[in-house]
């Protein structure tokens, strides 16, 4: 009776490991379709990251530039207001603020927005208090044409 229980028991236990074998596929769907789901995500909420203040820019007929790392942006509302992403600055606070975020110190990219109705006397202003503390790859912001 020990040889049969015995040889029974061994029966068994190969249909076990034949049903039980390791996978050796690894099913990729969860993954894409988690993939699938961020992306979606990212590009939904990206174009909502780019700028803090809304703005009317003015529209040109210039090809826009290829920049590899995300410009230091300073905006400027119609009625004059300074923005450095969505805080506001008083023109003496301008520098320091730029001082703070800049990476790479007066060789920083320095975009300025501004809003189409605000007086050109204002950009002109802004732009020579970033030039006047040394900064020197200042430039203007606008929307492409699409005419």
């Amino acid at each position: 009776m020990a040889m049969m229980a015995g040889s029974a028991g061994g029966g068994r236990r190969r249909r076990r490991s034949r049903q039980s074998g390791v996978i050796n596929e690894i099913n990729m769907t969860p993954f894409i379709d988690v993939m699938l789901v961020l992306l979606i995500i990212f590009m939904v909420a990206a174009p909502m990251m780019t700028a803090g203040v809304p703005l009317d820019l003015p529209q040109t007929k210039a090809a826009p530039l290829n920049s590899d790392a995300t410009p230091v942006t300073l905006s400027i509302k119609a009625n004059g207001q300074v923005f450095l992403g969505e805080a506001e600055l008083t023109d003496e606070a301008i520098v320091g603020k730029l001082a703070e975020v800049s990476k790479t110190g007066f060789d920083e990219r320095i975009f300025v927005r501004g809003d189409k109705k605000v007086d050109y006397g204002r950009v002109a202003q802004v732009m020579s208090i970033v030039t006047t503390a040394g900064y020197k790859r200042v430039a203007l912001v606008t929307e492409v044409d699409q005419r």
